[in-house]
């Protein structure tokens, strides 16, 4: 049995992606178990803090996805009740989930990361969508990737690739958030690499390469089993995956992240990996990223999730 007396799985939210983060949540539940830990699963709703306050577990396991579960403001709520928890500070959070503001970051620290623009719904409208919008494809070309500033699971995502379909991707875009990336398209491998940390500093787990059937991956091939194919390790050149692993190791660092993340890339023809985006709470499905990556490393997930809550407990 673990010396973890009692541990808290958070799970659902209200974001757009509840339903990934119950499943994630399950998944970590199960493998913690498995590995002799006593788990509670918890919904983040109003009987959270009475119950945090009345029974404080050892150590949180947050496998909340968009919103509140990436932007800091669960975790800083966890800091006012002195839980400790596996993950980035609400700090390094609210940094990582703006998506402009990460890629900013990274790029100060030398990564390659493809042009872009962000533009929130009101220049949008106000300075007249048509003029605005022919400035960006002049710009930056076509294709191009269109995303919410913030948020996951693809989620309001969609390749542009002529000018007439980017205002329609720009509307179903905003449905999402009220801020739209907008980058340019790199052609090449899809990859996750995952980093975690058990004390003795960040590792990269074996990159994942991601080929969807459709050509794109979206909600659909995130969470539907058969629509995505995976290699883990992804097919690339021992020089190519250490690259892919060098760069998600920096993003981790630059970031400021702990314990935990998974940085996306895209690598082109020529081998040059792009760092994309970062997520600090990865998802932990059947068909998350983060757990191939362990399998693909020879670890087990419920001792690794294990590790993890043990270093949080020590650090609380």
């Amino acid at each position: 049995m673990s010396d973890l007396a009692h541990v808290l799985v958070l799970a659902g939210g209200l974001s757009y992606e509840r339903e990934v983060s119950i499943r994630s949540g399950r998944r970590v539940s199960e493998v913690l178990r498995a590995a002799g830990v006593v788990v509670e699963t918890r919904d983040t709703d109003a009987t959270l803090v009475p119950a945090v306050l009345a029974d404080p577990p050892d150590a949180v396991f947050v496998t909340l996805h968009g919103g509140a579960g990436e932007d800091g403001a669960i975790r800083s709520v966890l800091e006012l009740l002195n839980v400790p928890y596996v993950g980035a500070t609400p700090d390094a959070c609210r940094v990582a989930y703006d998506k402009p503001t990460a890629k900013a970051v990274v790029r100060s620290w030398g990564l390659n990361t493809p042009d872009s623009i962000s533009l929130p719904k009101e220049t949008f409208h106000d300075l007249g969508a048509t003029a605005v919008l022919a400035r960006i494809v002049d710009r930056l070309g076509l294709p191009l990737f269109v995303k919410p500033s913030r948020g996951g699971s693809a989620l309001g995502a969609s390749i542009v690739r002529s000018a007439e379909e980017l205002p329609a991707a720009m509307v179903g875009c905003f449905a999402y958030g009220d801020t739209v990336l907008i980058e340019k398209y790199i052609a090449g491998v899809e990859v996750a690499v995952s980093v975690v940390d058990l004390g003795d500093g960040p590792v990269a787990l074996p990159p994942v390469e991601i080929v969807p059937d459709s050509g794109v991956y979206d909600y659909a091939a995130r969470y539907t089993a058969g629509h995505t194919e995976f290699f883990a390790p992804a097919r690339l050149s021992p020089e190519d995956a250490e690259a892919c692993a060098a760069m998600a190791v920096t993003a981790h660092a630059a970031l400021g992240l702990r314990d935990i993340s998974r940085t996306d890339l895209i690598v082109d023809e020529t081998g040059r990996p792009y760092f994309l985006e970062v997520n600090v709470a990865p998802g932990m499905t059947e068909t998350s990223l983060l757990p191939m990556a362990a399998e693909a490393a020879g670890r087990d997930l419920g001792t690794l999730c294990k590790g993890l809550l043990e270093l949080a407990a020590r650090r609380g």
